[in-house]
């Protein structure tokens, strides 16, 4: 019996030692070192001109994180400007849009608070709309600057497109062109649709759980960032984050599988995006768009996924109907929900390739 119960011993060390190795060799493959791949030609030699840095960069004060990455320096500069507010994307535009990187010097910059610019010593009372606009203006002329630049193309996502959309109308002179992508325009009347779609589609799918919490919170405005956040989980769930089968589990996947990023991304990711939540959301809750911004300078793309009822893309119809420029197209996609980048990366790509890149290198026939 003792041998027996000792052998059992032996290999139930033997697999939790086993587990721990396991656990740990894929600790260190995804918390290794992140670094960003260079451009190289078919005989393995760098490519000259092109750029491929990851850097810390003191903007407004606060260390922030940002990467340069192009096939050729001389192409058009494009900066993304993620969603959240807090929500760092550059590892997914990697993931699902590095044919950019052959027709645009793509700049991933993660915002104050958020990503790898998430530091718990960020002073709370400059996290404003101003400050983030303020730090725009220092990465646009650090971009202007370091490539000879006269102008930029700014991506704006999400939350993005508010950092994006104020920055043209009130500098235009270093905008070559803005494209929003899921563009915001009034929170109010956006968060009361996103609310009415989940208790309608609880209602008719007889969703006993969606229910019972959307009714206890009540429509908006929301008591809390948790009231809201919930919200958001049931109009994910219910197709209007993502049409088709995408989801927040296989993005994460899709940014762990980039060199650039791993599980301490994860972490940050989630602490960065519920500090910029909480700390933004008084202005957020604000915001109309289409009353202060109607006059463009600028081309101007609006891009929306004809499902999106997180960001309601009807709302940035009307608000698109409103708005003066030299230039505007509106762009549906018919398979994306909130996350056109991701859902349809082809047509996307495309569309700045081909549309938006003329306009920034000035041989645009629009």
């Amino acid at each position: 019996m003792t041998h027996h119960h000792e052998s059992g011993h032996r290999n139930l060390a033997g697999v939790t030692l086993l587990c721990r190795v396991t656990a740990l060799t894929l600790l260190l493959l995804s918390t290794g070192c992140i670094h960003t791949v260079p451009f190289k030609d078919a005989a393995g030699r760098v490519i000259p001109g092109s750029i491929a840095a990851m850097e810390m960069v003191s903007i407004g004060g606060v260390e922030q994180s940002i990467w340069f990455r192009g096939v050729s320096r001389r192409n058009p500069a494009l900066i993304l400007l993620h969603g959240g507010p807090g929500a760092s994307e550059s590892a997914l535009f990697r993931h699902y849009n590095a044919d950019l990187e052959q027709h645009f010097l793509v700049v991933y910059w993660e915002q104050r608070g958020a990503g790898r610019s998430f530091q718990a010593d960020i002073p709370p009372e400059s996290m404003t709309m101003d400050q983030f606009v303020q730090d725009l203006d220092e990465v646009v002329d650090l971009v202007r600057r370091r490539f000879g630049k006269d102008k930029v193309v700014l991506l704006g996502q999400s939350w993005g497109t508010v950092l994006g959309t104020l920055y043209a109308s009130r500098h235009p002179e270093k905008v070559a062109a803005y494209v929003g992508v899921a563009q915001m325009a009034d929170t109010a009347q956006a968060r009361r649709l996103s609310y009415a779609f989940a208790l309608s589609e609880a209602q008719k799918r007889e969703n006993a759980k969606a229910l019972s919490e959307l009714q206890e919170i009540g429509p908006p405005p929301y008591a809390s960032v948790d009231d809201m956040l919930t919200v958001g989980t049931w109009v994910e769930r219910f197709g209007g984050m993502f049409h088709g089968d995408l989801s927040t589990g296989k993005l994460i996947w899709a940014a762990l599988g980039t060199d650039e990023a791993n599980l301490v991304d994860l972490v940050k990711f989630g602490q960065g995006n519920r500090f910029s939540l909480e700390q933004l959301e008084d202005e957020i809750s604000q915001l109309n768009l289409s009353k202060c911004c109607r006059t463009f300078e600028v081309p101007l793309f609006f891009l929306l996924g004809r499902y999106d009822r997180h960001v309601p893309a009807i709302l940035a119809e009307r608000y698109f109907k409103t708005i003066r420029a030299p230039c505007k197209r509106l762009v549906w996609f018919e398979h994306s929900a909130h996350n056109p980048p991701f859902e349809e990366p082809e047509a996307f790509n495309r569309l700045l390739i081909e549309t938006v890149r003329p306009l920034a290198t000035g041989t645009s026939s629009e």
